[in-house]
């Protein structure tokens, strides 16, 4: 057997309910919802092999409870006429202070009002937080005021709401290192043995982010290599802003409603096509952009201060020549981000250049078994509140014109590539030294870019390390 198939052998053994075959997935019936969804549907509803009266009641259930934005208020209609709905959605809620009362929204059917009984509140603490995605069963209830309102009176989640990260971090100790890898990769929904060894090690820094806190990094490449598919499907504490219009107040605080906005609620926050995006208030966003960038503290209006954890991801398409790109990085950035203040404040700079083109979903994407999404995101959730860089303070020094920044953007890449290889802690001296390289190597490409926009104030430097005790 490859390295792969004894991963998978391993895998099913050790974690049997939280893994799932990413062919299965990939089914026409669930590729409208995303992939953490759909993968819980098709594990509900199918055997290993679907039949096709499988693949039919699973196509109906979705049909029936999932409409499309079109079918708005035909569903509404329903509710009303009818008394109750299904639906299947994003539920969350929102906590109105002054009235004492819960906000419930439901995206699909475009109601943000809903009364939701409040054992659900209890049950599912995380309806007010991020949100969640489930069935969700609703009424129509008549006020005394002829007015009607809906009401969530049952919510059956699709997702994991907790997990034991202990459990992962103990099985982790059945695997070698190539196991493992192959395991993450197969999890991401792709096939690793179309992939090499640095490619694997590439498309495992794009989940940096969603594991290292306040972690901020910069990925430009070719079109087609997964960049946005990873995001959007492998965990739902992430916000994906695609070109287009942001505002402070999305982003970081409505003074009018006064909410916080997306980066306090979120672990992710990713400017995908980073060339289209306007920011609505480019002065303001920016300055609080870098201000936040620094320590993870924002503030705006009557919100004096505020801390989040939330990480931010910049992605671009840029052409490529071979395996290098055919023209400079800062053409890519709108005018009011090619900031040298801005791009010191990136911590690496991943270079999706090199990865391959995901051009047949039977050879690229996976056919085996991987972590359920749902449940890796939640590892992923989870693994944000420990601690992996005092292993570069333990056992690593940096060598050369190193700033605070740059030892800062080292230790945040490598302390989040060490809690996905080696969760459990141990590892070799060569295999942190591979990490290393890999974590100096994508700050190096930003302390480059920097010189290139600034040669005055930042020089040619070669940043280094060893590795000691």
């Amino acid at each position: 057997m490859s390295v792969s198939q004894v991963a998978s052998y391993k895998l099913r053994q050790l974690f049997s309910d939280k893994v799932v075959n990413k062919r299965l997935a990939r089914l026409k019936e669930v590729s409208r919802l995303p992939r953490y969804i759909g993968e819980y549907l098709v594990t509900k509803f199918c055997s290993e092999e679907p039949t096709e009266e499988e693949l039919a009641k699973l196509d109906e259930f979705i049909s029936r409870h999932h409409p499309d934005p079109k079918d708005k208020d035909k569903i509404l209609h329903d509710l009303m006429t009818r008394g109750s709905a299904t639906l299947i959605d994003e539920v969350k809620v929102e906590t109105d202070i002054k009235s004492g009362t819960h906000k419930a929204q439901i995206p699909c059917v475009r109601i943000t009002d809903a009364q939701i009984d409040e054992r659900l509140l209890e049950k599912y603490e995380n309806l007010l937080r991020s949100g969640m995605w489930g069935l969700v069963r609703l009424e129509y209830r008549a006020l005394r005021s002829g007015e009607g309102v809906a009401v969530v009176v049952n919510f059956e989640p699709f997702q994991v709401s907790n997990v034991n990260l202990d459990e992962f971090i103990e099985g982790r100790h059945e695997f070698t290192t190539d196991e493992w890898v192959c395991v993450l990769i197969n999890t991401l929904g792709l096939n690793p043995e179309v992939y090499d060894r640095r490619s694997r090690m590439l498309l495992l820094l794009r989940l940096v982010p969603l594991v290292e806190a306040n972690s901020n990094m910069f990925e430009l490449g070719p079109r087609a290599t997964g960049k946005t598919y990873l995001y959007r499907n492998i965990s739902y504490y992430t916000r994906i802003f695609s070109g287009g219009k942001v505002s402070p107040a999305v982003l970081f605080y409505h003074g009018l409603h006064r909410t916080i906005g997306e980066v306090g609620i979120r672990d992710c926050i990713v400017f995908d096509e980073i060339s289209k995006i306007n920011f609505s208030e480019p002065d303001e966003m920016m300055g609080k952009l870098k201000d936040y960038m620094v320590d993870g503290f924002f503030e705006r209006g009557i919100l004096k201060r505020a801390h989040s954890t939330c990480s931010l991801v910049f992605m671009g398409n840029i052409e490529v020549s071979g395996r290098a790109p055919a023209e400079s990085l800062s053409d890519i950035l709108p005018p009011f981000m090619r900031d040298s203040a801005f791009i010191d404040r990136i911590h690496g700079l991943i270079p999706g250049w090199e990865l391959p083109k995901i051009m047949k979903s039977r050879l690229h994407l996976s056919n085996d078994y991987g972590f359920a999404s749902d449940y890796f995101a939640e590892i992923m959730h989870e693994l944000r509140k420990r601690d992996y860089g005092r292993f570069v303070d333990e056992h690593v020094e940096f060598e050369g014109p190193t700033t605070i920044r740059d030892e800062r953007g080292i230790r945040k890449v490598a302390s989040g590539l060490l809690k996905l290889l080696y969760p459990h802690g141990e590892f070799t001296r060569s295999e942190l030294q591979e990490v290393m390289e890999l974590a100096v190597e994508v700050r190096q490409r930003v302390a480059d870019w920097l010189h290139e926009l600034s040669p005055g104030e930042f020089p040619k430097k070669k940043l280094g390390f060893r590795i000691w005790g």
